[in-house]
């Protein structure tokens, strides 16, 4: 029988498709509000797209969506759609016609950015009173009983793997530079009903998880599991998780 750490350890170790398993969808409200403010719903272009959990909500919407993103890999975990063009591609090198994009979005991406370069080509491949939505989702919320300890182990035991740029997602990319007419923004959120495994699994695709395992930190990982583990009870009775959805909206 396997021990209390040994089952910590696999839920630390999900593979290389964990991002596209784990990684929480946005809402479809997102992709519906930000398409009613473009001025045409010709093309969206989903900059640093990943596996494309926002460009797919955005393909109903649109009459072509092109999703970019400089990982091959993610790309290659990226769900086929008729009416998405999937490329590799930097932010700061648009690979876009110019005054093409009625919408252009950056989710949980835009503090990888070099900011200057990339909105300089925003404001290329932007038609007249284009949209740039910058969205990002900040730290969950658990129940009660089990936030606490949550809470802890994001602030004060893996915070310190964290790079620089999380804390531009952290405040919500308030400070963020934004030199466009900004519009404000849907109060929206991400909820999802989680199994235990389902949550762990969403940890390991954080970039501060993987930098603890580097550290030889894993028993800070494991202790952290165990104890959640112990506060979830039955590891198949799904807890509701929430994640408050922050953006940045500008008409070019």
């Amino acid at each position: 029988m396997p021990t209390d750490t040994q089952t910590a350890r696999n839920w630390f170790d999900q593979g290389g498709r964990a991002y596209a398993r784990f990684r929480p969808e946005y809402p479809r409200q997102l992709a519906t509000r930000l398409a009613s403010m473009a001025p045409d719903n010709r093309l969206a272009v989903d900059v640093g797209c990943g596996n494309g959990q926002l460009t797919q909500l955005l393909a109903p919407c649109f009459d072509k969506v092109v999703g970019l993103d400089p990982s091959a890999d993610q790309i290659a975990n990226a769900v086929p759609n008729e009416r998405i063009d999937y490329r590799c591609a930097p932010a700061e090198q648009l690979p876009l016609p110019d005054a093409s994009a009625s919408l252009i979005t950056a989710a949980q991406a835009a503090h990888w950015f070099d900011l200057p370069a990339f909105y300089k080509e925003v404001r290329r491949i932007a038609v007249p009173g284009a949209i740039l939505a910058l969205v990002s989702y900040g730290v969950l919320e658990l129940e009660p009983a089990l936030d606490a300890r949550f809470q802890a182990f994001y602030w004060e035991e893996i915070g310190p793997y964290w790079p620089p740029e999380r804390k531009l997602v952290d405040n919500g990319y308030a400070t963020i530079e934004f030199p466009f007419e900004e519009l404000a923004p849907p109060a929206l959120a991400i909820r999802l009903d989680w199994h235990l495994s389902e949550f762990l699994g969403y940890l390991t695709t954080w970039s501060a998880v993987r930098s603890a395992r580097e550290a030889g930190r894993e028993e800070l990982l494991m202790a952290f599991a165990n104890d959640l583990a112990a506060l979830w009870g039955d590891p198949n009775r799904r807890r509701p998780v929430s994640w408050p959805i922050a953006m940045r909206i500008g008409r070019i």
